[in-house]
């Protein structure tokens, strides 16, 4: 299926979930983090900025939600947020800053897909601002 240029892609395929043992080590090991509740934000920079997406890990605690059927009914409620709001990163001028990131559920109780929604939209504006001066600084030292 060809697209037309400019279209955008709004498929979370397998290659973009981060699963290696040791990515997520090091994402969490080295990683840096900021919060919007309900959601937890960490990621790890990429060596040169980049239009491609970054690898994204999904996380909900099992001790704040004990049923797998709520744990998994907001695991899908961030993906697809993100799925659509991807473009954010993706589209952004000049490549963006993220290698790996990973999207944590910290609220204790379920909320509604529009709150999940535009806290992940925020968290990717602030993930751009925040990042995009650090990588230039470092370009240029």
């Amino acid at each position: 299926m060809a697209q037309t240029p400019g279209a955008r892609s709004y498929s979370f395929p397998k290659e973009e979930h981060l699963c290696r043992k040791k990515l997520i080590e090091e994402l969490f090991g080295r990683g840096s983090s900021f919060g919007l509740y309900p959601l937890r934000i960490v990621w790890l920079p990429a060596p040169a900025p980049t239009s491609a997406p970054p690898q994204v890990l999904v996380s909900v605690s099992k001790r704040s939600f004990k049923r797998a059927v709520d744990r998994n009914y907001l695991k899908r409620l961030m993906r697809e947020a993100y799925r659509l709001n991807k473009y954010r990163l993706t589209e952004a001028p000049g490549g963006h800053p993220v290698g790996t990131m990973a999207i944590i559920y910290t609220g204790k109780e379920k909320k509604p897909f529009a709150l999940v929604e535009k806290k992940l939209i925020s968290g990717l504006e602030r993930l751009l601002a925040d990042a995009t001066p650090t990588a230039v600084a470092e370009s240029v030292s």
